[in-house]
């Protein structure tokens, strides 16, 4: 079982991201055997964790998976000790902040705090972090602190010597321009666009102390009502494809997991126009259609799944699925490219991100991922709205979160279903998925 720690931010853009990659090379290269974790549920934190780890990044979000999934899905992890990037700032979120995870976890917190214009005022903002757990009633321990772009001598002393006794210093991250990850929409560009270097992570690392780090780690508690190695299901007579490439690169490890573990996987890639595999039914992940649209408009895998939706194959696509799945994609430039045409409708890409949130959809009708009245929860992050017609059928009603339209989600035609949300399979909308995709037995 893996010891771990959480890495909590003073704030969104401290340099979480650059100080768990370094902790994780330190910790490689002091010989330990790392898990990546990112607290929420990001998708492209982790594919830098996984570049530089080199396996997938578990996420754990109490939102999308429960405090008995989050625990289930942390076992999941390998390696000696779990490195696990948080969300925000420490305190932030009501869905699923990085002290829940913490506590839900019984894990202790590493605090990321940006030294560059500070030395005694690292030492408060810690000690001001650590006392907010008591006044809050949230039950975290906070022990100690990485000082992210601070310098050595004088300035990393007066760190250390600020400090109160039961706050550790683990280290600094030195400033670097070989430490910054591009950006664009939705975050930063992936790991496997912009990884960074190994040796400026390993000269940012050369400041830290892993044995440390590693000695404050500790174990969490068992998941309470499943087995530590996932929740047993019965198989099913089934081939899923899945949409594998730079165009759809949002998934959970745990997803590809849970299909393995129950259908026959088979993967394609629509940018490169490669024919749908012989399935039962098609996932069509999130990403990146709308960097890719001439190349998905041209190669031709878009209009066969237009074809196998029209026939009756199931079609599940989440945020860039759904825009794949409608009739065009227009981008913030104006430029519009014809997509599969399943779903009624046309989607446009924004400058600004048109919803941003954890959310929660009551079914009002069955589909792929619930039976009616059912609840799934997952998450939301996008840059496109969707103009449906009049007469479009929504398998959802938005109980939290904005949707397709506002108040519902979920559109649907043939047998198939696009929706702007994420979702993680301890929500069991994916065993729901495999479970409608396979065919009758004869």
């Amino acid at each position: 079982m893996m010891n771990g720690f959480v890495l909590g931010g003073v704030s969104s853009g401290v340099g979480k991201t650059v100080a768990t990659l370094s902790i994780i090379r330190s910790l490689a290269d002091a010989g330990y055997d790392v898990q990546p974790a990112k607290a929420g549920p990001d998708f492209i934190d982790p594919s830098h964790h996984e570049a530089i780890a080199g396996r997938p990044s578990r996420t754990l979000d109490l939102w999308l998976e429960g405090e008995d999934g989050l625990r289930r899905n942390y076992r999941r992890g390998e390696g000696d000790i779990c490195v696990v990037e948080g969300v925000m700032g420490l305190y932030d979120g009501d869905g699923s902040s990085t002290a829940m995870v913490a506590e839900a976890l019984d894990l202790p917190v590493v605090l990321v705090v940006d030294a560059k214009a500070g030395m005694e005022s690292v030492a408060a903002t810690a000690l001001g972090f650590e006392n907010y757990a008591d006044t809050i009633g949230r039950d975290i321990e906070v022990v100690g602190v990485v000082a992210q772009r601070a310098h050595g001598g004088r300035h990393e002393q007066g760190i250390r010597d600020a400090l109160p006794d039961d706050l550790e210093y683990f280290g600094r991250i030195p400033p670097s321009d070989d430490l910054e990850i591009p950006d664009r929409h939705l975050g930063l560009e992936m790991g496997d666009e912009a990884a960074l270097p190994t040796d400026a992570l390993r000269e940012a690392a050369e400041s830290l102390r892993p044995e440390r780090l590693a000695a404050v780690a500790s174990e969490p508690p068992a998941s309470e009502t499943e087995p530590s190695t996932g929740v047993p299901a019965d198989p099913v007579d089934a081939t899923v494809a899945v949409a594998s490439d730079a165009a759809f690169c949002f998934r959970y490890p745990a997803t590809i997991e849970r299909v393995r573990e129950r259908a026959d996987l088979a993967t394609f890639s629509p940018v490169a126009g490669d024919p749908v595999p012989d399935c039962d039914g098609v996932y069509l992940p999130g990403g990146y259609p709308e960097l890719h649209a001439d190349d998905l408009a041209s190669a031709g895998t878009l209009d066969e799944l237009g074809d196998l939706a029209s026939e009756g194959v199931p079609v599940l696509g989440e945020c860039g699925g759904l825009m794949a799945m409608s009739r065009s994609l227009t981008t913030a430039e104006g430029e519009r490219s014809e997509m599969a045409g399943i779903l009624p409708a046309d989607v446009t890409m924004h400058d600004r991100y048109q919803a941003l949130d954890h959310v929660e959809l009551e079914a009002i009708e069955g589909s792929l991922t619930a039976d009616t009245g059912e609840t799934v929860r997952g998450h939301e992050f996008h840059y496109s709205s969707a103009d449906v017609d009049s007469d479009a059928r929504f398998a959802f009603e938005t109980v939290r979160g904005d949707g397709i339209d506002g108040e519902h989600d979920g559109l649907t035609e043939y047998e198939s279903l696009g929706t702007y949300a994420h979702v993680h399979p301890e929500s069991g909308a994916f065993d729901r998925f495999l479970e409608r995709v396979e065919p009758p037995r004869k």
